[in-house]
Parts: structure tokens; C-alpha cells; sequence
């Protein structure tokens, strides 16, 4: 049985395009639906039910902060 590929998608957005993705997820989360976003040209839906955390990593000069919402297929 092969394995699946993994599909990393990433885009850069303006903070204007940022904050309302970021509006309509809490949102969404406040009301305890799920949310529908598309990322560079991918529609991708995430349950209410989604585990949601915050990553911190810091390597050189370099800092980055991820927010994560993580979930089952299927």
C-alpha cells in the first residue's frame, strides 16, 4: 500500500487579507462552527471540532510564530 503525499501549502498575505481570515476564524470558532478558507487556490474546510494551538520556535536570528488548528481526516 503506498503512503499519501503530504501537501504543504503556504502564501503570503497583506495584514489587511490576514486580519480577516483571522476575524472570520474567531468567528467561527466562537460560534463553535467550522471554517472554510482557501490558501493559494486550495479550499480546505476545518471542523468545529479542530485542536487548536501556538508554536513558538526561535533559531538564529530568526523568530516565527504559528498558529495551528489540527484535526482527523475522514
Amino acid at each position: 500500500m503506498t503512503e499519501p503525499h503530504e501537501h504543504d501549502i503556504e502564501k503570503v498575505y497583506s495584514t489587511k487579507d490576514f486580519v480577516a481570515k483571522l476575524r472570520r476564524l474567531a468567528d467561527a470558532l466562537e460560534r463553535g462552527e467550522s471554517f472554510s478558507i482557501q490558501v493559494a487556490g486550495k479550499r480546505i474546510n476545518v471542523p468545529a471540532t479542530a485542536n487548536i494551538s501556538i508554536e513558538y520556535e526561535r533559531e538564529d536570528n530568526e523568530e516565527e510564530l504559528e498558529f495551528q488548528l489540527k484535526w482527523q481526516r475522514g
